[in-house]
């Protein structure tokens, strides 16, 4: 009997402590994803909202990732990967009772924030093309960007860490300027490289990058409106159908001619019945009523003529 009781309280015990473990780790969610997974589950035909859980990056893998690369990793990013070593956040869609991956919010690993320039093999020919070869020296002045951020480089000049790949769309990439070899770069910013390999500035920090992923939704194509051309209409009708939750981003996914592709159908002035109006009656003018008079005498004398 006692044997029994026995066990029951610590069976009643190990589930008060996964209980509490569950509330806490909901907690860290909640707080890491900004309470975004409620408000996509609220969404009309979103399903499968999941959040991976990973462990916090230890210490020493940061340093180690800072001795090996030359770099300081910002302190916001540092903070990030010592709660979560990476962040993935997926959701799906609903159509035509089948799920579709749409929404995906991706930031790698520490192991997975390697360099987007490979160290040149010794095995490679000695002119073999390489991205170093799209550098070229474009006047800011001439295409009207005076204010804007100096483009990276695909050379020594810059040091380039993928942050996120996109989904083949692109890359988001954490990009140090101005570098010297064998000098520990300190300042960082926040880039995205299209498919095209031009360059297109994002942010200063990555808590704003981070602020931006969330309020986006991780739809696709969704760092395309930061660049003169914007997303596929592909991705303008999802983003037509779910929203951002920014106010800036409807500005921003128009096309050149500045017409919005969001759909502002108002369907109680489209589908409303029209009542034919009643044709207006034709009033004749004086003029025309004595001309009329004038010419059937005219054609009366003519007859009376014929007959005399």
């Amino acid at each position: 009997m006692l044997t029994r009781l026995y066990i029951k309280f610590v069976v009643a015990v190990l589930q008060m402590e996964e209980t509490k473990e569950s509330s806490v780790y909901k907690g860290v969610a909640e707080r890491l994803t900004l309470g975004i997974t409620r408000i996509l589950e609220n969404m009309p035909g979103v399903v499968d909202v999941r959040f991976a859980e990973r462990e916090p990056a230890e210490k020493r893998s940061l340093l180690s990732w800072e001795q090996k690369n030359t770099c300081i990793l910002p302190e916001d990013l540092r903070d990030f990967y010592l709660t979560t070593d990476g962040f993935t956040l997926t959701w799906n869609v609903k159509l035509d009772n089948e799920c579709v991956p749409l929404g995906c919010m991706m930031i790698n690993s520490v192991a997975r924030l390697c360099p987007l320039l490979k160290p040149v093999s010794l095995f490679s020919l000695p002119n073999a093309p390489s991205l170093a070869d799209l550098d070229w020296e474009e006047s800011s002045t001439g295409s009207g960007l005076e204010h804007a951020p100096a483009v990276p480089h695909f050379d020594a000049r810059s040091r380039i860490f993928e942050l996120d790949s996109c989904g083949g769309n692109g890359k988001v990439c954490l990009v140090y300027k101005n570098c010297t070899p064998g000098v520990v770069a300190q300042k960082s910013e926040i880039w995205f490289l299209d498919r095209s390999l031009c360059w297109h500035f994002l942010t200063a920090t990555f808590t704003s990058y981070y602020r931006l992923m969330i309020t986006h939704l991780g739809l696709p194509e969704w760092q395309y409106a930061f660049t003169p051309y914007g997303p596929s209409p592909h991705a303008k009708q999802w983003a037509s159908l779910y929203q951002p939750l920014t106010f800036s981003y409807e500005l921003n996914l128009t096309d050149p001619a500045g017409d919005s592709f969001i759909n502002r159908l108002d369907p109680t002035k489209a589908f409303k019945g029209k009542s034919k109006a009643p044709a207006p009656k034709k009033k004749q003018s004086t003029q025309s009523g004595s001309g009329g008079i004038a010419k059937s005498q005219g054609n009366m004398g003519r007859h009376s003529g014929a007959k005399r």
